[in-house]
């Protein structure tokens, strides 16, 4: 319990965190990566080589060089303005759906925490049973009942995502309600909710970042997976996904069409990992004064 508690401690703040951060090869790298990311979906609001839905046959399957520097598709399309737009696409999935799962699922978290009791169990029981339907089963689901699209695959992943927030906030939450300082609140006749709102969440808050940071890779995998599968993001809206579900049958024609929406998911996905691990270790107190 005493571990649990100095792990969920309010992060640190100030030039020393940064001074320490900055020493951190893990999340430098992860943060440059993570930055890529958003720099290449924040440029395609702007600019792209080429137009991303200009369907060009004289100039299909290309190779890299020339006016297409990363080549073209089956369609003629520029394969490097496909693969920014494309980043947009799965920055948009993986900011709703984990807003989606972090907001419903801290909410229901602290309620189980704040509660206990019969509220806390049947919270815990509808967590286990969500853990059920991951985010293409749902996706599955929905799609059978309102088509596939983007908002499918986000409220599919969002969904997937709640249980483990609420489970994670709820056993962080528990470790904050035994500490000496929530005592003294509540012997000063401070209600559930207060204690909650002033103490127990900001002190759980590095633990929801830092898994709020993880569960943004896994949703970024999850919708390349749906959009693979046509489940996700629709013609003619570009998605690394549905690029290397094109590409899986022009292998030995054109290989690096699969490969650089491949590599693009891959850096994307390890970014935000490192970027998590290196939170963790910044934010955890047991492991910022061994650094």
């Amino acid at each position: 319990m005493n571990g649990v508690a100095a792990a969920v401690a309010p992060p640190p703040q100030g030039p020393a965190f940064w001074k320490r951060a900055l020493r951190h090869h893990s999340f430098v790298l992860g943060a440059l990566l993570t930055l890529l990311l958003a720099a290449a979906a924040a440029l395609s609001l702007g600019w792209t080589p080429h137009d991303p839905y200009d369907v060009n046959i004289p100039d299909k399957l290309k190779p890299p060089g020339g006016a297409y520097l990363l080549g073209t598709d089956p369609y003629g399309r520029d394969v490097l303005s496909l693969l920014l737009v494309g980043a947009r696409a799965s920055i948009v999935v993986g900011v709703v759906a984990v807003g989606i799962g972090l907001l419903i699922g801290t909410a229901l978290g602290l309620l189980a925490s704040a509660r206990r009791g019969w509220t806390e169990e049947l919270i815990m029981r509808l967590a286990d049973f969500g853990f059920a339907f991951p985010a293409i089963l749902s996706a599955i689901m929905l799609t059978a009942v309102f088509g596939p699209g983007m908002v499918i695959a986000i409220v599919a992943i969002g969904i997937y995502n709640i249980p483990t927030f609420a489970r994670i906030t709820r056993a962080s939450a528990n470790a904050i309600w035994s500490r000496e300082f929530v005592l003294a609140a509540r012997a000063c006749g401070k209600g559930r909710f207060s204690i909650t709102m002033e103490h127990v969440l900001p002190n759980i808050l590095s633990v929801l970042i830092v898994q709020a940071t993880i569960r943004f890779a896994i949703a970024i995998l999850a919708e390349a997976a749906l959009s693979y599968l046509g489940l996700g993001t629709q013609p003619p809206q570009p998605s690394w996904g549905r690029m290397l579900s094109e590409a899986q049958s022009l292998m030995f024609q054109a290989p690096l069409l699969a490969v650089f929406p491949g590599v693009a998911i891959a850096l994307a996905v390890l970014g935000l990992n490192l970027l998590g691990d290196g939170l963790r270790d910044l934010l955890d107190p047991r492991l910022a004064r061994k650094r």
